[in-house]
């Protein structure tokens, strides 16, 4: 269950050098996710909180919205030679209205590249949005935005010892990481980060953020609003089709979020300076204080 890692022995080049020593590799096996049983889907993972990615990835598929939807989670059949469990394969027990009828099924073999594989057009996956993010309060500001990177960096375990993972993370409005994620698919990881959410009942995401190592793809922001995320970051590029998603739903997309830069595509309002204080009112000495000494262990819990 917690394969994250694999060794291998490389022969390591340095100039006209060589010599043999051992390497540590992102894992990446399949998960078959079965719903009451039956066969859903299959996608390739990075072995480590499993039942967040299925959770998560029954979000996005519009099955479940709530955690009371999702009765059980269990790992099932799937032996090795050996006859141990593989622990590859996740059977979800939905409850009440959430229970997929057999016409909802559908069969496609998704890969850590690609999570729109099978599906006929873009339009098929332009799912119903449970919860309008357009309206959403959300206020940030530039340099909110750019500590993240460097907190969701810090909280990467496994790309240290294998630098071939992704990574998502969720903060809230203060920029303070709630949780983070890693898999070699990037969809993996925002599904991850929102199964746990979904778990822990905090869904819709009312006032987070979503951040991603790698760039911003239709899929990705799709799966933002159907979490309730109002502003979806990235510290690469978004895709055109992203960025017209984005904007019709109501979502901030920003991109290339790096060092003290970013660019805003869509909602800019919500990324704004702090206010400048009124010359008129002089602050209170103590009130300052109190506020400096309440903000240092915020930050340090991000971090």
């Amino acid at each position: 269950m917690g394969r994250a890692t694999a060794r291998r022995r490389v022969v390591r080049l340095r100039g006209d050098a060589s010599g043999a020593r051992p390497d540590a590799l992102a894992a990446e096996e399949p998960l078959e996710i079965r719903v009451g049983g039956e066969p859903l889907t299959v996608t390739m993972r990075t072995p480590g909180h499993d039942f967040d990615l299925v959770a998560g990835f029954l979000v996005g598929e519009g099955l479940v919205h709530t955690a009371d939807a999702l009765a059980a989670l269990r790992y099932c059949a799937g032996t090795d030679e050996d006859g141990a469990n593989t622990y590859n394969v996740v059977d979800a027990t939905l409850r009440g209205a959430a229970a997929l009828p057999l016409s909802a099924h559908r069969n496609l073999l998704t890969t850590s590249a690609c999570g729109l594989c099978g599906r006929d057009t873009v339009e098929a996956v332009r799912t119903h949005v449970r919860w309008p993010v357009a309206a959403d309060p959300l206020l940030v500001t530039p340099s909110l935005l750019y500590g993240l990177p460097d907190l969701l960096r810090a909280a990467q375990r496994t790309f240290d010892s294998t630098g071939g993972l992704h990574a998502a993370g969720l903060f809230d409005a203060t920029g303070r990481l709630l949780c983070a994620r890693e898999d070699v698919g990037r969809h993996n990881a925002v599904d991850k980060v929102i199964g746990w959410a979904l778990r822990e009942g905090r869904l819709p995401l009312t006032g987070h953020l979503l951040l991603v190592s790698g760039r911003a793809s239709f899929e990705l922001t799709q799966k933002a609003a159907l979490a309730g995320i109002p502003l979806l970051a990235a510290v690469s590029a978004p895709s055109s089709l992203a960025a017209d998603l984005a904007e019709e739903l109501g979502l901030t997309l920003v991109g290339f979020l790096r060092g003290e830069s970013a660019n805003v595509y869509t909602r800019p309002d919500r990324v704004t300076a702090a206010p400048a204080p009124d010359p008129a009112i002089a602050p209170d000495p103590a009130t300052a204080t109190a506020r400096a000494a309440t903000a240092a262990p915020e930050h340090a819990h991000g971090s």
